[in-house]
């Protein structure tokens, strides 16, 4: 876990992870690096990450896998329709999406990245500290 993890699931923000779907996980390491994990996802898992990913972050082509952008980003539309009831084009997902071998991240610091992401899947601002959840 990182230094900020939240779950969305049952229509409200919780701290730490979540086994039951759906659900949505913010994992926030720093600035540079989030994790969002969520369920129901495609057959490879739901899992992005904004800023940089993990082997560009820490220079370890070993620290993640390959992540299918445009397929992630449409299961994301897909999850955010059927849990949250919003109407979201993949494409405007996408956008946020950490890159392969990125040099800048489109964001200069992850939580702005992450809550334009929680707005545009039709989810409540993400709580800061433990007494928001």
């Amino acid at each position: 876990m990182g230094l900020l993890t939240k779950t969305f699931a049952a229509g409200k923000w919780s701290a730490g992870d979540s086994a039951n779907a759906p659900f949505l996980t913010v994992d926030i390491y720093d600035s540079d690096i989030a994790t969002i994990s969520y369920e129901p996802g495609p057959l490879s898992g739901g899992l992005v990450y904004l800023g940089f990913q993990p082997r560009d972050y820490f220079e370890d082509d070993t620290a993640s896998a390959d992540v299918d952008l445009d397929g992630q980003a449409a299961a994301l539309a897909a999850w955010a329709r059927d849990v949250t009831g919003a109407r979201v084009d993949a494409a405007s997902i996408r956008l946020l999406l950490a890159e392969d071998r990125v040099e800048e991240p489109v964001d200069v610091f992850v939580e702005e990245a992450v809550a334009r992401l929680l707005e545009i899947l039709g989810l409540p601002t993400l709580p800061l500290d433990e007494d928001e959840a």
